[in-house]
């Protein structure tokens, strides 16, 4: 298949380039190249002759006709997004704009296409989003596909908005969407301004670690190229108009996550004293969900797929790809409110 992967030179969108190139498709990566994208992420990609990348912004409809008509995809995933939550909280215009506008135009461009094509059943448009959509839950429960939305930041808001869209547009229009939504992501190539790359950077600074609140918070951890491996299954074989809630099946708080990446440098780049001993409570982010947990059930029934890393398998692999590439992360350690605190509104 040929997928028009939009956002591919960030972080998730890139694991989905370099492995859906693996596995034989044709890749059209379409991607404006703000802050956190990076094309280095695709660098071991760029010159397979199945890869091709537009620069262009999903808010520019004409950008996208041109990409839809020159490259003729047989599916769009879309997975190009505004996603920090504290920079949500700092400037919410961008997350309205980019996630709920700019999906706007990305479904007429992809339903003018699809139309002209003659509408065909094999089309799919697949929206990638996120469990925050479904708000915050107690000490029990997961998240389930017919949870109801209650977002609790402008990112989620916005990312919650982008859904809704998708679903009208197969209800009202026809069009063939399936639609996923995912808990927290990690691994290689993680922006440095989310947590596990935070913890990773600031250790091996000899700087605090900050640690938002208590570390109470519980977010369910799936590493990223299990996530990619899903995405492309469900691109593949989900059912038209279905939602998929994709889950790495491994909560953890946020102290207790920390303390284990701590006790990995310990092992592989040991000092004089334990990396938690730099662990630093900072006052919490307004409005921060207390716990995320996905119920994978319906992926795992209808398409068989389980996360195949627990989170201590991906932390020990993601620890060692930062320690491995240090020329990657200090470039991008320049860029716009990296290592600054944000979202404290």
């Amino acid at each position: 298949m040929k997928l028009l992967i939009t956002g591919g030179a960030g972080f998730i969108g890139s694991a989905v380039v370099r492995l859906a190139i693996a596995r034989g498709h044709g890749v059209v990566n379409l991607d404006a190249l703000t802050y956190a994208a990076c094309l280095e992420n695709v660098a071991d990609v760029a010159d397979h002759p199945d890869y091709a990348f537009v620069q262009a912004d999903i808010c520019d409809r004409a950008a996208l006709d041109a990409a839809f008509a020159a490259h003729a995809p047989d599916a769009v995933m879309h997975l190009a997004a505004e996603s920090h939550v504290d920079r949500s909280i700092d400037g919410p215009g961008t997350f309205i704009q980019t996630n709920v506008m700019g999906t706007f135009h990305l479904l007429e461009a992809a339903r003018a296409y699809w139309t002209k094509q003659g509408r065909p059943d094999s089309f799919r448009f697949h929206h990638i989003s996120t469990d925050e959509v479904f708000g915050s839950l107690g000490a029990t429960g997961q998240f389930t596909e017919t949870t109801p939305y209650d977002p609790r930041s402008p990112y989620s808001a916005s990312k919650a908005s982008s859904d809704h869209l998708v679903r009208a547009w197969h209800e009202t229009y026809g069009l063939p969407v399936v639609l996923t939504n995912c808990s927290n992501n990690y691994g290689p190539y993680h922006f440095p301004e989310k947590l596990i790359p935070v913890v990773i950077l600031n250790a091996l600074a000899g700087q605090p670690i900050p640690i938002y609140g208590k570390g109470d918070n519980i977010r369910d951890w799936l590493y990223v190229e299990d996530h990619a491996d899903a995405l492309l299954l469900v691109m593949e074989k989900g059912a038209n108009g279905e939602s998929y809630n994709i889950g790495g099946e491994n909560e953890r708080s946020n102290l207790d996550l920390v303390r284990t990446i701590c006790g990995i440098l310990d092992e592989k780049r040991p000092r004089a004293t334990p990396y938690s001993d730099l662990i630093t409570f900072v006052t919490d982010r307004p409005g921060h969900d207390a716990r995320y947990a996905i119920d994978p059930t319906h992926l795992r029934n209808e398409l068989g797929w389980r996360p195949s890393v627990t989170v201590e398998q991906g932390l020990e692999r993601t620890v060692q790809w930062y320690l491995d590439n240090e020329d990657w992360w200090r470039a991008l350690q320049k860029r716009d409110g990296v290592g600054k605190r944000l979202g404290t509104g």
